[in-house]
């Protein structure tokens, strides 16, 4: 009701409460005078909108001032009215809130009935329904008899507005659905107005939209409940069932809206397929949280699954034959595949296949839409396929045990449909078809009558099949007995006729022809082309023709002329030298398998070409289209978006098969390789010149790059251990795609092991993680034959790809060393993070044990800290965030590794730890002159590994038991498996200069030795020792007959090869044989040989200081060392640059000092000074560098005093002398001979001065007085040049 000016009632009253003071004196007296007034002016529907917003400030200023509530006063005024109408007050309340309500409704401004309000009517309801609450707070309101009234409106009520209702309490819409006189009536009313809503949801503002998905996730609720109710509800009246009704039959008739959408999607109706999106959202399984009971829950998605599979059930068995390939998950529409993965959401994987199964036993079925959930299980769950294959054996039984065609097709169609996702989520149907036929132990196999079986089948599918299947059925034919033959060949000839039909001839099928793919057939043009790309690969890597190539020239000539050869001789601009290309043509036509006139032809047109220069570099490569490769780009950058986000990981297994959908079409017609078939045949790689064609590598690039960079955007929010499965399944899929692996392998070489110390952090960490997810798919690759060129003594046998990945690492150089000591600390690490939960046994198979081995290489090789027992465990873990730091010192990194209790423990297991031989021959790689490490390092390294590590170490750690003949053995087994990996004769000089510690003590081992390595030799090679070995064996026996019968000694180059053989026959002897007579034998022109001599005799007489009790006797040694020393003496032979460093002296006793171990080179003053009684007056005035050397050893034998080196011993040798006896010795020396020598060999001193004066003042005075003159003399020589 409205007063003069259009002002409400409300506010008529509120402002004459405060224009003056009332002159009612009570609440009764100003309630009578108000109903008089409304008994005169009486609107009683627009009084309870007005009275019903009771948060006006007005009215508490006014009314409610005089203690009148607006809810009081409308109750008054409806008990007046329906008084007088002689109607209850709830009756009439209800009724008049009804025609609000129709009015409401109906003030719409648009044309056509929308199921939203606009703000207005928003308005004007929400001030209806308060008034309503009241009421009904005041039991003054009829549900029942409104919830009928609603029903009699002339139009139903808005959507909206009955929403409000429900979610204000006032009325649900199942009490309100149970009050509707018709219940069709009711579903088509909510049915037509939830089209609405969704076709309306596009076209709205934000807060609409909002409110609308609250509308039908409350509706959505309700249905629910009340069309799913639980065993112990069915007994409710009538009523109640026939809300049941409404509810399940507004859920179908939706699902119908929506199947038929999805069936004319392809007319790309973008608000259709946005308003089908919305209703989906109806299947979301966390919408229903804990207000559904999880049966009703399950009850509701189970039967809506049926009626999806069961929809429409027109399609026949023929029609699904020819049709499922048109149904895989990436070319089914997205609103189907969207609405199976919400609805399998609520189920396990082995209870969806159970119900499909049990839907495909008991209804007719829509097969587009079983295949189509088929290929969304495999795609989005890893579990079916497992559960898949058990149901195609059960099925399988079933079909032969009954001979039902029913089972026998679902099983084949099934098959099929899972095979289409590719062998990353199932195995391709060639595989299947063998597995279940191929051998006598299939289903068919028990009896004849299975055989006809069997074959009826088959033939009746002929007429429907693609090539592809064809192709399957004859070249992997079922096992049949020979006495049925002739079932077999019935249906080869009419599989044959079918294809001829279909113009696909099998004599033209390729020679590596990919059987396990369903795409229409391959032109023969473009097979061929594949054909002679892969044999090509083969030729390249054995040198020999395929076995394939020369069966084709012979048993299949006319597919070998008509399309092999005409592929294999195109005419191209022939290269200056000889590629393999040629090579293989020239092989052919030395072989006979290529006509002379086709091969002069075909040099003639390269000639013609070259002259003409038609076509230049591009001659070889097929135009690609670029559209393809961006469209996979595309969807890898959605695939990453997906990945890094956790909310949407759910998404990731759909877009994975996108991504694979996009990678087929990219690789399709241009790609050079496919998988050979067999689909095990091993890949083969050319390790030092890997081909890769250029469309290949930008593919395979492409990859590389989106997994990089996906990890890397997933490790800025989460480490690895929580970055889910995505990764995995997107490994798993590439490796799915056979004709990629050999060029996703080949360029794995290229990076890892030609351009791994050029690859950045990003990369590094990139490639490592790739490599753990690519070993984690190991079963599904094939063996990999990695050749390593002409060096490769024998061909290898195949490789898993985790040993494939990790032969690539070799450390050989500085930058090598580097690069492999990153590049696992890198996998490692992310190994250990992004597998932490899973079980030992399971962690411990995931780990590839060449990783582990190479780390045990190259940690203690690199860091001191991690030689022997380790202290304590880091304080923090190396964490996986930390590795992508610039700033990363990566040997400590590796070192916080190492030192981790986890890492530790697996060293323990066998299978990870590096045995000797192991060690070995990683160490025989190495590339000394390139090596990180100094020679000194190298040394002392070796000194460890060999000495405190494998030598003591029990054989089942990849010891030697504490065996020095063990030991020996295996050494030699490391150097002769070592040459026969790598050309012998191109590494002899390496041997000779990186192990030359090992070769000097040889000579100490071969008596014992030469039995092993003679027969070692012959059980690898079969054949005389090599030249350099027999030449070992020639010095020995050449050594021994020079001692005991006087025969003539030769002398090798180098020198002290032979030197290092005659000194171990020496030891071998009694002393009486180390005498004069047999130096002075030696003659002329061995006085190299006298000096790498003395240099061992040296080293024993330092063994001796160092471990008196293993055997060398100390005063033996010494007059041996002396006796060699006045021998060379005599001869007038320079010894003291023995002395000097071998970091300062590069000339030929640098080779004497890499045959020492550290600790030996430090302890060379020692052995100097005890060499004094043989140190005359002449030797100071023949040779001038003997004062820097003697000064130099006596500085380092300070040194070695202070630094506790040189000690007196409590058990030494009563022949020794006292480390301060030598040091005394040595000073009175110096000081006696220091006036003695020539001014010449001054003026190699002035550097040694200061650390002389410091050291011992009064040797550095006497030093400093006897070289001024030499001082002196130099200036009066310069002065008389001038």
């Amino acid at each position: 009701m409205a007063g003069a000016g259009g002002r409400s009632w409300r506010d008529l009253l509120a402002g004459r409460a405060r224009k003056r003071k009332s002159p009612f004196g009570s609440e009764a007296e100003l309630q009578g005078a108000a109903l008089r007034l409304l008994d005169q002016h009486q609107n009683l529907a627009d009084l309870l909108l007005e009275v019903g917003d009771s948060a006006k400030p007005g009215v508490q200023d006014g009314a409610e001032h005089q203690g009148v509530s607006p809810e009081s006063f409308i109750v008054s005024v409806l008990q007046d009215q329906a008084s007088k109408l002689g109607v209850p007050t709830a009756t009439l309340a209800a009724k008049n809130a009804v025609a609000n309500m129709e009015r409401i409704c109906q003030d719409s401004a648009s044309p056509s009935r929308v199921p939203l309000l606009n703000s207005d009517q928003r308005k004007r309801l929400s001030c209806l329904l308060q008034t309503v609450k009241d009421l009904l707070a005041n039991n003054m309101f009829c549900r029942s008899l409104f919830c009928q009234e609603l029903w009699k409106m002339k139009e139903p009520p808005v959507l909206e507005a009955v929403w409000h209702l429900h979610s204000r309490d006032i009325t649900g819409l199942a009490e309100l659905l149970e009050r509707s006189p018709a219940g069709p009536a009711a579903v088509e009313w909510l049915c037509s107005s939830l089209c609405d809503l969704c076709e309306q949801v596009g076209d709205i503002p934000c807060g609409d939209n909002e409110l609308a998905q609250c509308l039908l996730s409350d509706f959505a609720i309700v249905f629910l409940q009340n069309g799913f109710e639980q065993a112990s509800e069915l007994g409710r009246k009538v009523e109640f069932q026939k809300v049941a009704y409404i509810c399940r039959a507004v859920l179908q008739r939706m699902l119908a809206w929506v199947l038929d959408a999805v069936g004319k999607e392809k007319q790309e109706d973008v608000s259709m397929v946005r308003a089908v999106r919305f209703w989906l959202k109806v299947f979301n399984v966390s919408l229903y949280g804990s207000v559904a009971h999880p049966d009703s829950l399950r009850q509701f998605f189970r039967h809506t699954l049926t009626e999806v599979l069961t929809y429409n059930p027109v399609l026949k068995v023929s029609d699904a034959i020819q049709m499922q390939k048109e149904w895989s998950f990436t070319r089914t529409c997205p609103l189907l595949t969207a609405l199976f993965r919400k609805l399998l959401v609520a189920f396990s994987v082995k209870e969806s296949i159970c119900q499909l199964q049990q839907i495909l036993e008991t209804h007719e079925v829509n097969w587009q839409h079983v295949l189509s959930c088929v290929s969304t299980l495999v795609v989005c769950q890893a579990e079916a396929e497992q559960l898949f294959k058990d149901l195609l054996s059960h099925l399988l039984l079933k079909a032969f045990g009954n001979y039902d065609m029913e089972n026998m097709i679902t099983a084949f169609l099934i098959a099929r449909q899972a095979a289409l996702e590719g062998p990353a989520v199932f195995m391709p149907y060639s595989e299947w078809f063998k597995a279940s036929f191929g051998n006598a132990g299939g289903q068919h196999g028990s009896s004849k009558k299975s055989l006809v079986f069997l074959f009826e089948f088959l033939s009746e599918l002929v007429p429907f099949e693609a090539a592809p299947y064809l192709k399957v059925h004859i070249m992997y034919p079922p096992f049949v007995p020979t006495k049925h033959r002739a079932l077999l060949l019935e249906y080869i000839t009419l599989a044959k006729t079918r294809l001829a039909d279909l113009k696909v001839a099998i004599e033209d099928m390729g020679l590596y022809e990919d059987l396990s793919a369903t795409d229409e057939a391959v032109q023969p043009q473009a097979q061929a082309l594949r054909d002679v790309e892969k044999a090509l690969q083969i030729f390249e890597n054995t040198r020999k023709i395929p076995t394939s190539v020369i069966e084709a020239s012979i048993f299949r000539r006319p597919y070998y002329t008509s399309w092999f050869l005409p592929a294999l001789l195109r005419p191209r601009v022939l290269p200056k030298t000889p590629d393999g290309h040629m090579a293989f043509i020239d092989s052919l036509k030395r072989a006979d398998k290529i006509p002379s006139n086709l091969y002069s032809t075909y040099l003639q047109a390269c000639h013609a070409m070259k002259e003409k220069v038609l076509q230049d570099d591009s001659k070889a490569e097929p135009s690609h289209s670029k559209e393809p490769l961006e469209q996979l780009k595309a969807e890898l950058a959605e695939l990453r978006t997906l990945i890094v986000d956790q909310a949407q990981w759910e998404d990731v297994a759909a877009q994975t098969a996108v991504v694979s959908d996009r990678l087929r079409g990219v690789l399709g017609d241009s790609s050079e390789e496919n998988e050979a078939a067999p689909s095990n045949s091993p890949i083969q790689v050319a390790v030092p010149a890997p081909r890769l064609a250029p469309c290949h590598q930008r593919v395979v690039d492409l990859l590389l790059t989106s997994f990089c960079q996906t990890l890397l955007a997933a490790s800025s929010f989460n480490p690895p251990a929580r970055q889910g499965p995505c990764l995995s399944l997107v490994v798993k899929m590439m490796c799915g795609h056979r004709n990629l692996l050999p060029a996703l392998l080949g360029r794995l070489c290229q990076l890892i092991y030609h351009q791994g110390p050029s690859l950045s952090a990003a990369h590094v960490l990139g490639l490592a993680a790739f490599v753990i997810h690519l070993s984690e798919c190991r079963a599904s690759i094939p063996g990999v034959e990695a050749s390593f060129g002409v060096s490769q003594a024998v061909p290898g046998k195949a490789l898993s790809v985790s040993e494939y990945w990790s032969s690539l690492l070799v450390c050989r150089t500085e930058e090598s060393f580097a690069f492999c000591l990153r590049f696992c600390t890198a996998a490692a690490a992310y190994l250990m993070c992004k597998f932490s939960s899973c079980s030992r046994e399971d962690f411990c198979a995931l780990i590839p044990p060449g990783l582990i081995k190479k780390l045990q290489h190259l940690v203690p090789r690199l860091s001191l800290e991690a030689r022997g027992a380790l202290s304590e465990e880091p304080k923090t873990a190396l964490s996986w965030s930390s590795l992508s730091c610039p700033s990363l010192n990566y040997r400590r990194a590796s070192l916080c590794l190492w030192k981790q209790a986890g890492f530790q423990e697996l060293l323990k297991e066998k299978a990870f730890q590096l045995s000797f031989r192991e060690w070995l021959l990683m160490e025989l790689e190495v590339c000394p002159e390139k090596d990180i490490l100094s020679a000194s390092e190298r040394q002392d390294f070796h000194y460890w590994a060999i000495y405190q590590r494998y030598l003591p170490a029990p054989s089942a750690a990849g010891g030697c038991d504490g065996d020095l003949e063990k030991a020996c053995g295996v050494i030699i087994n490391a150097i002769l498996d070592s040459s026969q990996r790598l050309d012998l004769g191109g590494c002899g000089h390496s041997k000779m200069s990186v192990s030359p510690e090992i070769l000097c003590r040889l000579q100490l081992w071969w008596p014992r030795l030469e039995p092993v390595l003679c027969c070692q030799w012959k059980r690898l090679f079969g054949a005389p020792l090599a030249e350099e070995l027999d030449r070992l064996r020639g010095w020995h026996g050449s050594s021994t007959r020079f001692l005991c019968s006087g025969a003539v000694f030769p002398v090798s180059d180098p020198p002290w090869l032979s030197a290092a053989f005659l000194h171990g026959a020496i030891l071998q002897q009694s002393p009486r044989g180390r005498g004069r007579e047999a130096l002075e034998r030696l003659g002329t022109g061995t006085e190299q040989l006298l000096v790498a001599l003395l240099f061992f005799s040296l080293l024993d007489l330092i063994s001796a200081r160092i471990a008196p009790k293993e055997g060398v006797d100390f005063q033996t040694s010494l007059e041996w060392s002396l006796e060699i020393l006045r021998c060379l003496e005599e001869r007038g032979t320079s010894w003291p640059l023995l002395f000097r460093s071998a970091e300062r002296d590069p000339g030929k006793c640098r080779v004497l000092h890499s045959a020492a171990s550290d600790r030996h080179t430090r302890l060379l003053p020692l052995a100097f000074y005890s060499l004094t009684p043989c140190f005359h007056r002449e030797l100071l005035q023949r040779d001038p560098t003997f004062l820097s050397v003697a000064l130099q050893m006596y500085i380092q034998l300070l040194q070695l005093f202070v630094e506790g080196e040189v000690v007196p011993q409590s058990d030494q040798d009563s022949t020794e002398q006292d480390p301060l006896e030598l040091i005394s010795a040595a000073r009175q020396f110096l000081l006696g001979a220091i006036p003695h020598c020539p001014a010449q060999s001054f003026g190699n001193i002035q550097l040694l001065l200061s650390t002389c004066e410091e050291l011992d003042p009064e040797l550095g005075a006497t030093l400093l007085h006897f070289s001024r003159p030499a001082v002196d003399m130099e200036l009066e020589e310069e002065l008389e040049l001038f």
